[in-house]
């Protein structure tokens, strides 16, 4: 059996569905990733043993021109130029495709859900963390220019909002998309997408999904993809000169205190007598300060590595806050963005 598995987005959208790729795989399937085509994600296909068809653009080239508003857009329309390049990539990609799965940006994901749909495929949204699925048991996150209303303690008309938040900032650019493609409108476009039958690739004891009337929630556990890579000689030996240190990392996010964490960080290290592993990430994290008690890093095997470090500060990305807790790490979780507060 051949499967589209479609994503966009940064690295925790895309290792995930590496993971259910080899999975794929080793069960004697056909497993086409349709994800952004940088060469970190490339290579996390290549290890998954998928084929990789490439996405409408890089996704740091695409957060570089969002963070930049280059082009200017607002939302719904940043919005519907994802929808609609990606729905370009993914119908090349689903090529003697018999199923299809989705998960990361609600655009990337609408597009899937419009090419399943017109060539008559089986069709799953994958979700990485309970907050984006309808629940009465948590609020759902805002988007911008969409904030949810603190004096709101209804969850269920809290999730009602969300569908019209969704509705005013994709509906228009989905149901373009479907009446071009011949498709009839939905009035309901997150549900559609949602489907009443997502998966949920987290782990049931760090997040459990409580059973609700709002969504028939099939909870696979995390999707993770193995890694047998070695530690670089440098970490290695770091790792090896002294007692545990801690690690702090922010992942793909951008930092706006670029110049200040890495110093804050290692700060407060020696203020506790412990030495510091500073990943540089997408930000670029980094420090001018002298000393063999710190060294930073680029991307490395967070299994083998989270299981010698005496903590893990980190943003909060279904991934990392994963990777810790099974390496059995204490974890400060600093959220930044969407799912990031969940886990804190």
């Amino acid at each position: 059996m051949r499967v589209l598995l479609s994503t966009f987005g940064s690295r925790g959208d895309v290792e995930p569905i590496a993971a259910l790729a080899a999975q794929v795989q080793a069960q004697g399937g056909q497993a086409v990733v349709c994800a952004p085509p940088d060469p970190e994600f490339a290579a996390l296909v290549d290890r998954a043993g998928a084929t990789l068809a490439p996405a409408f653009t890089p996704v740091r080239q695409w957060i570089a021109g969002a963070l930049a508003n280059d082009p200017p857009m607002d939302l719904p329309t940043r919005a519907a130029w994802v929808l609609n390049a990606q729905f370009e990539a993914i119908s090349l990609a689903a090529e003697g495709c018999e199923a299809v799965l989705a998960a990361g940006l609600f655009p990337s994901t609408a597009a899937a859900r419009c090419l399943a749909e017109l060539r008559g495929l089986p069709f799953v949204y994958g979700a990485y963390c309970p907050v984006f699925l309808p629940s009465e048991h948590h609020r759902p996150f805002p988007y911008p220019g969409h904030p949810v209303p603190a004096e709101i303690l209804d969850n269920r008309l809290l999730w009602r909002r969300d569908m019209e938040t969704m509705n005013a900032v994709f509906g228009g650019a989905v149901n373009v998309l479907r009446e071009r493609l011949g498709l009839a409108a939905v009035d309901n476009v997150r549900d559609h997408v949602f489907t009443d039958r997502p998966w949920l690739a987290a782990d049931p004891a760090l997040s459990p999904w409580v059973t609700t009337d709002l969504r028939d929630v099939v909870q696979t556990g995390a999707w993770v993809l193995p890694d047998d890579r070695p530690l670089p000689a440098p970490v290695e030996a770091f790792l090896r000169a002294g007692p545990p240190p801690v690690y702090l990392g922010f992942g793909s996010m951008p930092m706006p205190a670029l110049k200040t964490v890495g110093q804050a960080a290692l700060q407060a290290a020696r203020e506790h007598g412990r030495r510091l592993i500073l990943a540089h990430g997408w930000a670029g994290l980094d420090l001018e300060a002298e000393g063999d008690d710190w060294i930073g890093i680029g991307e490395v095997n967070q299994q083998a590595l989270f299981g010698r470090v005496a903590a893990v500060a980190h943003h909060g990305g279904a991934g990392t806050t994963h990777a810790a807790a099974r390496a059995g790490a204490p974890q400060v979780v600093v959220p930044q963005i969407a799912d990031q507060p969940y886990f804190a």
